[in-house]
């Protein structure tokens, strides 16, 4: 199991209409982190495949990664990241 040598935070973006990583995989490891304890967080965006197409889905993804990296790594994020919850992360 590829989740027992992680260790560290994982954010899983992941397009709900993925064909080549289905959305169940990301669902399935999201559920596996959540139970070793390790902070992480799953977004998950309408109407994309694999590589997001939509501007503003791109847009949300960087933000998110700019987010969960401050989060992770004690930066102050900067206002264009959105805050979102991040599962098993003290506050």
């Amino acid at each position: 199991n590829a989740v027992d040598s992680l260790s560290c935070p994982v954010l899983l973006l992941q397009g709900d209409e993925d064909k080549i990583v289905p959305p169940n995989q990301a669902e399935l490891m999201h559920a596996a982190l959540l139970k070793k304890g390790l902070p992480c967080a799953l977004k998950m965006y309408q109407g994309e495949q694999h590589g997001f197409r939509k501007a503003e889905n791109i847009e949300d993804a960087l933000n998110s990664e700019l987010f969960f990296f401050s989060r992770v790594f004690g930066i102050e994020p900067t206002p264009d990241a959105a805050p979102f919850d991040i599962d098993n992360m003290p506050a």
